[in-house]
């Protein structure tokens, strides 16, 4: 029978968690070459390096990332361990901090996590908003489990992580109960000249839109530019103008804002993304969001 020894485990777990040797051996009081040796020793029983060396800095291999995973759930339930025998509170929650781009729908988001929720009874979860190479270096770091994006990672990316594609989508353009009939009649030739809330040139839904606008040969008046389609959708409701959400939200965004549907581009698609360190998944309730968004929110 195998056995794994969890001296060994905790000494990977800590070097991993507090970012190196040197203040892992702080934490363990423990010499550097001690660890490592301990480490090395990990590594040879399961047959995989756990750490690879990028100058001064230690990074976690695929199978490390994988085998931290694991630690944190081992050394967690070695935690609730000692407070139950002790008397102490219980603090099952299991944490999930999601790192979501800027320019994925905050309604979209919602209704993406809402699952992780029913796939984990006591989910404590951590949401931060950044630009898309701002959460990308936060994965390979660690900050962060997994981030949703409207994009893959590229190729040529300068840290390894991994696509897991969770759905696509077509848009639709939603405009003011005033403006609606109009951009009705005579669609698409309506939207040369009307006045339309754009997210910002650069996001991929704005380079999708600019290609159909091309193809189409409109000119449609952009009256106001946004990062947060949120903001997009308060303006649509002040009257602003017409603006394009992802047609899997357009009803609740219809619904909340007080808008209309005028017609769903079929030529306009838009994809999102879990992007994950590891390139399998391993967190139960990224698993449960990645299901729930292929099996029914995009089916």
């Amino acid at each position: 029978m195998e056995w794994l020894n969890y001296h060994h485990l905790l000494y990977f777990w800590t070097v991993a968690r507090e970012g190196g040797l040197a203040p892992a051996g702080k934490v363990l009081r423990l010499s550097q070459s001690a660890l490592s040796g301990q480490i090395r020793r990990l590594e040879e029983t399961l047959g995989h390096d756990l750490f690879t060396r990028r100058g001064r800095k230690l990074e976690m291999t695929e199978m490390g990332r994988v085998v931290f995973e694991y630690a944190e759930k081992i050394f967690g339930i070695g935690r609730e361990l000692l407070d139950a025998v002790k008397g102490r509170p219980l603090s099952r929650h299991q944490r999930l901090v999601v790192g979501i781009s800027d320019v994925v729908p905050k309604l979209l988001v919602r209704r993406l996590l809402a699952p992780a929720y029913r796939a984990e009874e006591r989910l404590a979860l951590a949401c931060h908003e950044d630009t898309f190479d701002r959460l990308l270096q936060d994965l390979a770091t660690h900050e962060i489990d997994v981030m949703i994006a409207d994009a893959p990672v590229p190729p040529d990316a300068p840290v390894q992580a991994f696509n897991h594609l969770l759905g696509e989508s077509t848009v639709t353009l939603l405009a003011p109960e005033a403006l609606a009939p109009a951009l009705r009649r005579g669609y698409p030739q309506s939207l040369g000249g009307a006045p339309l809330l754009m997210p910002l040139a650069g996001c991929t839904l704005r380079r999708n839109l600019d290609a159909w606008f091309a193809r189409k040969e409109l000119q449609p008046e952009i009256v106001a530019e946004a990062e947060d389609s949120a903001l997009l959708k308060a303006f649509a409701a002040d009257g602003m103008g017409a603006m394009f959400v992802p047609s899997v939200i357009a009803r609740t965004v219809c619904k909340r804002y007080d808008l209309e549907v005028v017609a769903e581009l079929d030529e306009v698609t838009e994809r999102y993304y879990a992007i994950s360190a590891e390139r399998r998944l391993v967190h139960p309730a990224v698993i449960a969001i990645r299901s729930a968004a292929r099996d029914a929110l995009f089916a």
